[in-house]
């Protein structure tokens, strides 16, 4: 199973340790710790969309994290991540360029699900390319992991 994270699901991972988007990213931290399997994949666009995203000065002050713990907790999901080059892009297919970065990146690694809270942001994306759209929450309960 593969897994393209959206950035909205890493970005509230960071303000609640009790929400499904935390579960997630420590489910798959422990998964890649015990058994050195990777589910989730990133590329460097999405890398760079974290960083922007995830040190802005209002998101820095909500999670209570400074500019180096926030990319170190970038650089931890990188290591426990499939990199994935872009050969083919789709732009534009979804209204959001930032959407369509998760899109290339869940369609080049031939990816299973594209985990997002914003699911009609993604609305033509499972009939048209044949990947699963899910919050974090529908993905937990596929895999059986309570969040």
């Amino acid at each position: 199973m593969k897994i393209v994270l959206d950035t909205d699901v890493v970005l509230s991972s960071l303000f609640s340790r009790r929400g499904a988007s935390h579960r997630l990213i420590r489910w798959l931290a422990e998964a890649f710790s015990s058994e050195q399997r990777r589910f989730n994949v990133v590329s460097n666009t999405q890398i760079v969309e974290f960083s922007a995203v995830l040190n802005r000065k209002e998101h820095l002050e909500r999670s209570g994290l400074n500019h180096v713990e926030v990319e170190a907790f970038i650089d931890a999901l990188v290591l426990i991540s499939f990199r994935q080059n872009i050969s083919f892009l789709w732009r534009p297919f979804l209204k959001d360029v930032n959407d369509d970065m998760v899109l290339e990146t869940a369609f080049n690694a031939n990816a299973d699900y594209i985990v997002t809270h914003n699911l009609k942001d993604f609305n033509r994306v499972e009939s048209t390319f044949g990947i699963k759209v899910v919050t974090p929450k529908m993905l937990l309960k596929k895999l059986g992991v309570e969040s």
